[in-house]
This record gives C-alpha cells, sequence and structure tokens, in this order.
C-alpha cells in the first residue's frame, strides 16, 4: 500500500517534492497558503496591463548545453518547450563623466573591455577572467545524489570530482565583491566592480564568478513570460502526476503523536493525516510555531540566532510608455546619483534598473516594463505596517522619489509612468510567509557557502524539510534540487529506488 505524504507549501521546493515523491510510488497532497496560485517566491504578478516579474533573473539549467540542473528541469517539466531569452551582456554600471562598465557575458570581449578601461590592472583582470572560465568546467555541480544517501563509492567519487570545485570555492568564498575591487589600481574599476552583481557589493566572489560562467556556456538565461510561467510548468506537472493542491489552506500547526508526525492542522481548525509530513514553508515558522520549538538542538537554534537573512527588499514595478533602446542584459543599469538619497530610512547612492525591454510579453506593444529593487529593513517596514496610511503613504513616496531619479537618468520618462506597484518586505512576508521578507533564506557567506543543513529534526520521525532553509543559498534551482534530494532520503528510508521519469 501506498504511503501519503502531506507537503506544506506549492514553492518550487514544494512542487518538486510533489513531483519526485509522485513519481517514486507516494500519494502526495500539498497545502498551500495563497489563494490560488503555486510558486511561492517564484512569481510574476500583473497591474494594468503589465507585468512584474519578482524572482528569476538567470534560470540555471535552462540549457541548451545540459547539466544536472538542467535535468531536474526537465524531469519537472519545465523547459520543454521553453523559449530562453540570452543576454549579451550582464549590467552596465555607470560612474561620474559618462564613464561606464560594461559586464559582457562573452569573457574574451569582457577581458579586452576591461583591460581597454584599466590597462593597468592586466595582472588583476586576468585572474578575475581566469576565475570566471575555471568554473566552466563544472557541468555536473550539485551532484545528482543528496550526500545523505550516498554510500562509500559514491561519496569517494563525489570527493574526486568535486576537490577542483571546492578549491575553487574555498578560495572565492572568503573575499568579497568589495575586498576584490580594491585590487584595481584604476580608481573607476575600483569604483564600479562592486556592483556589477545586483548592487550587493559584500556578496563573496564565489557568485557572481559561478554565474557568469553559467552565463557565458548558456547554461542560464531568462524565461520568455518570467518566472510565473516555470512555476505554472512544474504545477502542471504535479497535477500530472497525480498531486492535489489546497489552496487557502494555511498551515498551523503540525500534529505529533510519540514523536512521530501524522499530520496537520490548517487556520480554520481542520485536520489532515498523512505517513509522512515534509515542510517546504519558512524554516523559522516550522520549526518554533508550527512545532512550538519542541524538536531542535543547540545547532539548529544557533542557525536562527546567529546567521544572517538575505536583506529583504523593496520592489519597485513600473509600466513605461515607450522603448528602450538599452542592450538587453541580466541585471540593467545601475548608476550613481547626483546625491545620496533617502528612501525607506536607508541612504541610497546607486540606483539599479533592470529594463525588461528583452520580454514582450511584460508589457503592452511599444512600452515596457521596469523594476528597481532596494535592499531595506524589515523592523522598519514592519512598524509601519502596523499604521496602514503611514505604510501606504510611504510607498507612494517611494514611488515618487525613484520615478523622479530615473526621469534624470531617462529624459520624460515621469510623464510616460502608466503603472506604478511597490512591494515591501511585509509584502513578501504575507504573500510567502518568509521570515522578516527574505527572498532567498541564509545570506551568502564563508560561513554559510557550501553548509548542509539537515533535512530533518532532533528526536521528529516521519518529518522532513526542503526549501532554502535547509539548502542554502536557496534561489530557484536551489529549491528544485531539494526536492528532489529530500524524495531520494525518504526512498533509501524505505528501501526503495529512487527513480525519475521525463514528460
Amino acid at each position: 500500500m501506498e504511503k501519503s505524504i502531506i507537503i506544506i507549501g506549492a514553492g518550487i521546493a514544494g512542487l518538486s517534492t510533489g513531483c519526485y515523491c509522485q513519481m517514486n510510488g507516494y500519494r502526495t497532497q500539498i497545502f498551500e497558503m495563497d489563494r490560488a496560485r503555486a510558486g511561492g517566491l517564484c512569481t510574476t504578478w500583473k497591474r494594468k496591463g503589465y507585468k512584474i516579474d519578482g524572482s528569476i533573473e538567470y534560470w540555471q539549467g535552462s540549457g541548451p548545453e545540459k547539466d544536472n540542473f538542467y535535468r531536474i528541469w526537465e524531469e519537472l517539466g519545465a523547459v520543454q518547450g521553453r523559449t530562453i531569452i540570452r543576454h549579451e551582456e550582464w549590467s552596465r554600471v555607470e560612474g561620474k563623466e559618462g564613464k561606464v562598465f560594461i559586464v559582457y557575458t562573452d569573457m574574451d570581449r569582457l577581458e579586452q573591455h576591461m583591460k581597454e578601461l584599466a590597462p593597468e590592472d592586466k595582472i588583476v583582470i586576468e585572474e578575475f577572467i581566469g576565475a570566471v572560465r575555471s568554473f566552466a568546467q563544472f557541468r555536473n555541480m550539485p551532484p545528482e545524489k543528496a550526500p545523505e544517501v550516498m554510500g562509500l563509492m559514491d561519496g569517494l567519487k563525489m570527493m574526486f570530482a568535486t576537490f577542483p570545485y571546492m578549491r575553487l570555492m574555498k578560495k572565492w568564498g572568503k573575499v568579497s565583491m568589495q575586498d576584490f575591487a580594491q585590487r584595481f589600481k584604476n580608481p573607476f574599476l575600483r569604483e564600479v566592480f562592486p556592483y556589477i552583481f545586483n548592487n550587493i557589493p559584500y556578496i563573496p566572489m564565489f557568485s557572481p564568478l559561478a554565474t557568469l560562467s553559467q552565463i557565458q556556456h548558456k547554461r542560464a538565461g531568462f524565461p520568455l513570460g518570467g518566472s510565473l510561467e516555470v512555476a505554472h510548468a512544474v504545477e502542471r506537472r504535479y497535477l500530472e502526476l497525480g498531486g492535489e493542491i489546497h489552496y487557502k489552506s494555511p498551515v498551523v500547526k503540525i500534529l505529533v503523536e510519540n514523536d512521530q508526525a501524522v499530520g496537520l492542522r490548517l487556520a480554520d481548525g481542520t485536520e489532515h493525516r498523512s505517513d509522512i509530513v515534509i515542510s517546504a514553508a519558512d524554516g523559522r515558522t516550522t520549526i518554533f510555531d508550527m512545532l512550538e520549538g519542541k524538536y531542535i538542538n543547540d545547532k539548529i537554534q544557533g542557525y536562527y540566532d546567529n546567521l544572517t537573512t538575505i536583506p529583504p527588499l523593496i520592489y519597485i514595478g513600473l509600466g513605461v510608455a515607450r522603448s528602450f533602446d538599452e542592450p538587453y542584459s541580466v541585471f540593467g543599469v545601475n548608476y550613481l546619483l547626483d546625491e545620496p538619497v533617502t528612501i525607506a530610512g536607508q541612504e541610497v547612492r546607486r540606483l539599479p534598473v533592470h529594463i525588461y525591454n528583452f520580454d514582450p510579453s511584460l508589457a503592452p506593444a511599444g512600452k515596457t516594463a521596469l523594476r528597481v529593487k532596494l535592499d531595506s529593513d524589515y523592523e522598519y517596514w514592519k512598524k509601519l505596517r502596523d499604521d496602514p496610511e503611514r505604510y501606504k503613504a510611504e510607498k507612494e513616496q517611494i514611488a515618487d522619489k525613484v520615478i523622479a531619479l530615473l526621469d534624470r537618468r531617462f529624459p520624460g520618462l515621469a510623464d510616460q509612468v502608466e503603472m506604478r506597484d511597490v512591494a515591501t518586505p511585509m509584502t513578501f512576508e504575507r504573500y510567502t510567509g518568509n521570515w522578516q521578507g527574505s527572498y532567498m533564506g541564509w545570506e551568502t557567506t564563508p560561513e554559510t557557502l557550501g553548509m548542509r543543513m539537515s533535512k530533518t529534526l532532533p528526536g521528529l520521525g516521519n518529518f522532513y524539510m526542503a526549501g532554502q532553509w535547509v539548502d542554502p543559498p536557496g534561489g530557484t534551482p536551489g529549491a528544485a534540487m531539494s526536492g528532489r534530494y529530500v524524495t531520494q532520503i525518504i526512498c533509501k528510508k524505505d528501501k526503495k529506488k529512487f527513480v525519475t521519469s521525463t514528460p
């Protein structure tokens, strides 16, 4: 008789877990807090004929050069028949006096451009470009099998295959973008280099190096139609495999009997039973609210006491009645403001604007969707949210400020804005339940890079976790991988051969 499994959350991790469990003969149901939409953080929303993309900037594993992530997306039915947009530029970072650093996705072209900008930095430039090229050889990371299910020979093979990768990770995981920039003699490159990766200068160099390698070799791109189209494809695959999704079903408690998870209770008081419970929901809510903090140890407590989450964001989405001649770019234009401005209590010196002129499906013909994404402070917004009028007014003021700043860079834009939408950390928390509104879990630091977190909790049987809170650093591919891994762990415990299929 097939075992029944309840999965909490219909984000990519929950959908992936459901798909792989269905493939392996389990009977699953997903309970999702949203009213009618799967995908969680992998989403796109509509406003006045425009679409604002809330997730994917580069979709790792979208081929055509195939790797382990491609295989996962293929099994989940997400990549087949999908149009992938390839960008010639990663980003443009502007400085003073019209200087521009163009981060090309072709490394030969990027190397030439950097040497033209800063011939005195030839050695540092070659080290940077060489590092990007070094990552290109690792087509099969992450491993196909979860570390928890590997035997001795699997482990030895993985150690041998990943040793060069781990060396690169160790070397470049300890150096931030800001730190590496100080190696340049050229003042312009030293100033702008930290902002090539989505305006987050503190991120370890490992991330942009690995990602630029993926982009260069066309293993990553933007899915036409945006993130929600990817989520819809995985949702369809799950339903076709026989799974069920219950929307408008927020979970408040995981039911436990004799230290075994046996089901859950919803906010409406109804209870649902199963042989196994898997939470692909927010980690802190799962552990400390749904399970009342009863199944933790010092290590797990330490994660939530000491680790830093990715800073939450303000998303400013705009619909503009104009076309843009800007080159297609993964991250768009990052430009220096004439003088700093304060937005949501924080000083902003640079404005990163993502111009979606490469995807005509996100805006009416002849028009363009734009997005500005800024780090923000959760506590600032939490206090504001207690006063709805002040909260709404603050969002309007932010939209006004951003539009005025963009108008200076793109003259006439202010009069062409047809749609404006501001999402705050409270928006993310309300729709996805993510702790402190964090969109990608734990911050990527030397401490969390490569960290393995247990998908089970001490003392609790028949319970597992999947998603960004147990598989840092998260992201859409990591969430999909996490669902595959947790299913492998369950199959091993049940002495079943893990199998997959493609639609």
